[in-house]
C-alpha cells in the first residue's frame, strides 16, 4: 500500500518562528507581502490623502458661502444706497413744481386768466420733468393704433380719419423706448362699413 509523502521542511530552530504562509501548506505570500507592504498600511496614505483634500474642499466651500454672503450684503446695501439716491433726485426734480403751484395758489384771487396761464406753466413744466426722467409725453392723435403705446377706452365713427387710428386722446401716454410709465388711453376710429 502505497503512502502519499508530504514535503519535508526543516525543523525550526530555537528561536526561530514562522508565519503563517511559510508553514507548510499555508497560502503563498502575496506580490504586496513579498515586497514587504501590508495591504492595510498601503491604504492608510491614500485614505489621509482623500481626507485631507475633502478637508481642503469643505474649507473652500465654506469660505466661497461666506464670500458669497458677504457679496450679497454688500450688494443689498449698494442697492439701498443707489435707490435713496435716485428718489433723492427724483424728488429733488419735482421741488420747482411743487414751488410754482404754491405760487399759483398764493395768486388764486388775482386775474383768473393770470392763474390759468401760471398753471398752464407749472403743467408744462411737469411734463418737462418727466420728459428729463426718461418719460416724455406723447398724445399724437390720427397716428395708427399701437397696443404697446395705446390703451383703448373707446371706439367712434369717424368718417374722415382711417380705420384703427387714433381719434382722440383721453390721457396722454408717458414713456419711449420700451421704457412705458404709463400707455395713452385713446378712442380709436373704427373700420367703416
Amino acid at each position: 500500500m502505497a503512502t502519499e509523502q508530504q514535503p519535508m521542511t526543516p525543523p525550526e530552530q530555537p528561536g526561530e518562528t514562522r508565519s503563517p504562509t511559510e508553514r507548510p501548506g499555508a497560502n503563498p505570500p502575496s506580490s504586496q507581502q513579498r515586497a514587504g507592504t501590508d495591504p492595510s498600511s498601503a491604504h492608510m496614505p491614500e485614505a489621509d490623502e482623500q481626507a485631507a483634500a475633502l478637508d481642503e474642499m469643505r474649507d473652500r466651500w465654506r469660505r466661497a458661502l461666506a464670500d458669497l454672503d458677504n457679496l450679497r450684503k454688500r450688494h443689498a446695501k449698494e442697492l439701498e444706497r443707489v435707490r435713496a439716491e435716485e428718489r433723492a433726485r427724483t424728488a429733488g426734480a419735482w421741488l420747482p413744481v411743487l414751488d410754482n403751484l404754491e405760487r399759483a395758489l398764493a395768486h388764486s384771487d388775482s386775474d383768473p386768466s393770470a392763474v390759468l396761464k401760471g398753471i398752464e406753466a407749472v403743467r408744462d413744466q411737469a411734463v418737462e420733468v418727466l420728459r428729463g426722467l426718461g418719460y416724455p409725453r406723447y398724445e399724437e392723435v390720427g397716428v395708427p393704433f399701437d397696443p404697446t403705446l395705446h390703451e383703448v377706452v373707446g371706439v367712434v365713427d369717424t368718417p374722415d380719419a382711417e380705420p384703427n387710428t387714433v381719434a382722440q386722446v383721453v390721457s396722454p401716454g408717458y414713456g419711449a423706448d420700451g421704457k412705458q410709465l404709463r400707455p395713452a388711453f385713446v378712442m380709436v376710429s373704427k373700420r367703416q362699413e
